[in-house]
């Protein structure tokens, strides 16, 4: 019996370990300094923008799939990134990310639903942007902390993961891609 509770705690500690230490979350932009293309805000975040993604749930199934049309518009080391969603249940939602740069490659955001400031890192072909956000009531009205990473392809398309937890857990997850309207 205390073989089997040994390898019992052996493997939970083995599952919580892979969880914290080699999961999505736990990537750094350090990972990505010197990978190409070089991911550039002002650029890749400029113009209108075509968006397709799908939303996972704390099970791993689909939950739900939207498309988004974005519009980037940039003065100086500041910019907005307008977003209108349309949902597969049928829903829309519209957000307005006010974006400012900031030294070492670093930038802010914010947004009506976020809960404080985003804080962003570019690196590389990548972006780390960590914030909290407050899911409108419709879907639960939640607070979830958020680390959304976008990788830039060669051929200017922008992948996007994001992975929302609540109390540490996954709560939700989110797999899109961003490409130039033209």
């Amino acid at each position: 019996m205390k073989l089997l509770t040994a390898l019992l705690l052996i493997a939970l500690v083995a599952m919580i370990a892979k969880t914290y230490l080699l999961s999505f979350r736990f990537q750094s932009p350090e990972d990505y300094a010197g990978t190409g293309p070089e991911f550039d805000l002002t650029k890749h975040l400029s113009g209108e923008i075509l968006s397709e993604g799908l939303i996972f749930g704390p099970n791993g199934k689909m939950a739900n799939s939207f498309t988004a049309k974005m519009v980037g518009e940039w003065q100086g080391s500041s910019g907005t990134l307008s977003e209108e969603f349309t949902y597969s249940n049928g829903v829309t939602q519209s957000r307005k990310w006010y974006l400012t740069l900031g030294p070492d490659n670093t930038f802010t955001a914010t947004a009506d639903d976020l809960v404080g400031e985003a804080k962003g890192v570019v690196s590389g072909a990548t972006v780390q942007l960590n914030y909290t956000i407050k899911l409108p009531e419709s879907a639960g009205g939640h607070v979830l902390q958020a680390t959304d990473w976008m990788y830039l392809t060669e051929s200017g398309v922008i992948l996007n993961k994001s992975e929302m937890r609540k109390f540490g857990l996954k709560a939700a997850e989110l797999v899109a891609n961003m490409r130039p309207a033209h």
